[in-house]
């Protein structure tokens, strides 16, 4: 018997500047093999293109148990229980706080563009900031609200 979700959300926000970035360092190394550069520039080729990938886009679910916010290929991950949580805010990081996986002075941070977050304060003290283009529905989600 398949049980349905009361409360859901499901969103995947596309990191267009950690792409371009990505890209144009990848062109860059490209050119510099192609006109001699040093062969480990051939690492630095293949450690630009994975994190590319890996940073080009951030998922963000909730259901009726647990938030779980993952990058593109699905790791690196990040699971919460819903029952962890104790506050949930809508914050904008300042510019500084960049992208990807951040341990930042409002706590750990999983961003792929913009500076709108959510802050989930959790039972234990810690906090954790998800990056999103969806600050309110994400916070709805997270409160069990309608998400409208």
């Amino acid at each position: 018997m398949s049980r349905t979700s009361l409360f859901h959300y499901q969103h995947t926000q596309r990191g267009t500047l950690m792409i371009s970035a990505s890209l144009l360092a990848a062109g860059f190394v490209f050119y510099h093999l192609l006109h001699g550069g040093p062969s480990w520039l051939w690492i630095i080729l293949a450690l630009t293109a994975a994190v590319g990938i890996v940073f080009s886009s951030l998922s963000v679910v909730v259901d009726d148990t647990r938030l779980t916010a993952a990058f593109a290929p699905g790791w690196p991950k990040l699971e919460v229980r819903l029952t962890d949580i104790v506050e949930v805010l809508v914050v904008r990081n300042p510019w500084y706080y960049g992208w990807g996986i951040r341990l930042t002075p409002a706590g750990l941070l999983y961003n792929v563009s913009g500076l709108n977050a959510v802050e989930i304060r959790k039972k234990n003290g810690k906090t954790i900031r998800i990056g999103t283009d969806e600050p309110d529905k994400l916070r709805q989600a997270l409160n069990r609200e309608n998400v409208t």
